[in-house]
């Protein structure tokens, strides 16, 4: 196990948006959060482009590999070459519910099959050093929670998984888009709270509908972690204050604008190698949210951002847009 305030705060995995640009810029915002890639399944691991699809920067760590997969050899093997590329953790899903994950029998599904998992932790386990985790949710569609989630951790914990992320909703596989079952069925931290008092010896992090840094102190007073996800994302002059606020940084909160100039070096390196200035600054359009000239920052970036040829000169754009309306407020 990574020490536990490694735990204390973690950025969830996200398809579409925990890149490696995404996960750079989160590092630039704090030293400390946990940081996740997008799930990759393990076939794509073992047969896919590599450096595509895993490769990270150095200064990202501590980061953690999700892997989707049910076949205990081949998630052995995917956590080998995770742990050969550099990764800190490596993690299994077992709570996304969308079609595509259905379909493989993995995600979600895998709270119905705590014996698979259960073996693909020990298959895992015997294959790396570093610490194999999972990631839940209570429980899919009709099934009783508390049963489920405590049989569930309870088997796959004998099997050596001494981490568990706990999203605290039912997933439901039918009727429920991945949206929806990040909104729709309801929260039950109190389950998960029974969850850590029973098994004191787990590090349980609570997922879920957490918003604000007041609600994480709150948290962390019961569970060893939280995790946030899209208020991350949208809002993450947020995580600027994650160290100060949470882990005690005598440092003061990174400030947006010293944000923006702290990863303009990685900008940069990243166009000088053909990646499209969008691809980098899609996660960036958050980070004035609240403030004066925040809309004109959204509309520079994503209006400009996407031409052919669009470089730093956008970015600065941008930026004047929110210096101007900050010094005219």
């Amino acid at each position: 196990m990574l020490d536990k305030q490694t735990y204390k705060f973690s950025v969830a995995p996200m398809m579409d948006w925990t890149d490696r640009h995404c996960r750079a810029f989160h590092r630039v915002l704090s030293k400390r959060v946990l940081l996740w890639t997008e799930m990759v399944t393990a076939d794509a691991v073992i047969h896919g482009d590599r450096k595509r699809l895993i490769g990270f920067w150095e200064q990202e760590h501590p980061v953690v590999l999700q892997l989707g997969g049910n076949e205990p050899d081949k998630m052995a093997e995917a956590a080998r070459v995770a742990e050969a590329f550099g990764y800190d953790e490596v993690n299994i899903n077992c709570g996304c519910p969308s079609d595509r994950v259905q379909s493989g029998a993995f995600g979600a599904c895998l709270m119905r099959e705590p014996e698979t998992v259960a073996a693909c932790v020990a298959a895992m386990k015997a294959a790396v050093s570093i610490p194999v985790t999972v990631k839940c949710r209570i429980a899919i569609d009709e099934d009783p929670p508390r049963e489920t989630l405590f049989g569930f951790v309870d088997q796959v914990a004998d099997a050596g998984c001494e981490v568990f992320t706990v999203h605290a909703r039912k997933a439901w596989l039918k009727g429920l888009s991945p949206k929806e079952n990040r909104e729709i069925p309801p929260l039950d931290y109190d389950l998960v709270a029974e969850l850590k008092q029973a098994r004191p010896d787990l590090a349980i992090i609570l997922n879920g509908g957490i918003k604000t840094l007041a609600e994480c102190r709150a948290h962390l007073a019961t569970f060893d972690g939280v995790m946030l996800g899209r208020a991350a994302y949208q809002t993450p002059a947020l995580l600027g204050a994650v160290d100060h606020d949470l882990f005690g940084s005598i440092e003061a909160p990174i400030d947006p604008l010293d944000a923006v100039a702290r990863y303009r070096t990685y900008i940069a390196a990243r166009l000088e190698e053909g990646v499209r200035l969008s691809s980098i600054t899609r996660h960036m359009l958050g980070l004035f949210n609240g403030q004066p000239g925040a809309r004109l920052w959204r509309r520079t970036l994503s209006e400009k951002g996407p031409k052919p040829g669009a470089g730093l000169d956008v970015l600065d754009e941008a930026l004047e847009a929110v210096a101007l309306r900050t010094v005219a407020c």
